[in-house]
């Protein structure tokens, strides 16, 4: 199954790690610290053509990779859901 995070991009649904709400997790210094070390690193796709609404961390053959997607959290988990990419 994939996971369609926007603009054309979609993940093997097994690789992603975990799916976050960027209101809620960018208040922890931590959280903003790790996405600026995987932006610094290359490991941060925007996906967004707006204001992201969350991030999706995925296994990737070199690491992990972090996307920013317009689409809520609950968005992402109901297409995920919903096995609409099988």
């Amino acid at each position: 199954m994939y996971l369609h995070l926007g603009q054309s991009v979609v993940v093997p649904f097994r690789d992603v790690i975990g799916i976050f709400d960027l209101d809620n997790t960018t208040s922890s210094h931590r959280t903003r610290a790790f996405l600026s070390r995987a932006e610094r690193e290359g490991e941060l796709v925007d996906v967004s053509m707006d204001v992201p609404k969350s991030f999706v961390l995925c296994r990737s053959e070199l690491g992990t990779m972090v996307y920013l997607s317009q689409l809520s959290p609950a968005t992402l988990l109901r297409r995920a859901e919903s096995n609409q990419f099988e």
